[in-house]
């Protein structure tokens, strides 16, 4: 399932690179997620999902597997993959990301960042016979809430 997001944020692309750099520093923006360590560019966690009538709690691993900001900090590029199970045995779930971050254009009078996200969604078991629209709808609920957040976090 091919998920694909667009945001603005009230930063430059250097800064915005750095912010997404630090799980730590984001994980308290995306709702429900836990970050429990962190080696270098990989990670352990949870997050909590509601989907229609189903709560999920998947545990799980990520890696940053391409990190790269431009010299003059013009333009970045990251993926991450992530894969978790539901502790209840609900599904399973895997995801690479793509993050491109381009300079905005500004229109709030300072600088910007356009950042598009394309995420390969994989999910199975319970949780793949929801549907796509709702898959679609709680992604879409949950980014809203993150994009808030870090739009608050670069802006202070």
């Amino acid at each position: 399932m091919d998920l694909v997001h667009e945001f603005t944020v009230p930063a430059d692309v250097a800064t915005t690179f750095a912010t997404f750099d630090d799980v730590e520093s984001v994980v308290d923006c995306f709702p429900g997620a836990q970050v429990t360590s962190v080696d270098g560019d990989t990670f352990a966690g949870s997050v909590k999902i509601k989907l229609g009538p189903i709560a999920l709690t998947f545990s799980g691993v990520g890696e940053f597997t391409e990190k790269e900001l431009a010299a003059d900090g013009s333009s970045g590029r990251m993926v991450l993959s992530a894969k978790g199970k539901d502790k209840r045995g609900n599904g399973t779930a895997g995801a690479q990301a793509v993050v491109v971050l381009t300079p905005g254009d500004g229109a709030a009078g300072g600088p910007s960042t356009d950042v598009e996200v394309r995420t390969d969604l994989q999910i199975g078991g319970k949780v793949a016979s929801l549907g796509r629209g709702l898959v679609q709808d709680v992604s879409d609920k949950m980014l809203g809430r993150f994009t808030d957040c870090l739009e608050k976090k670069l802006a202070a």
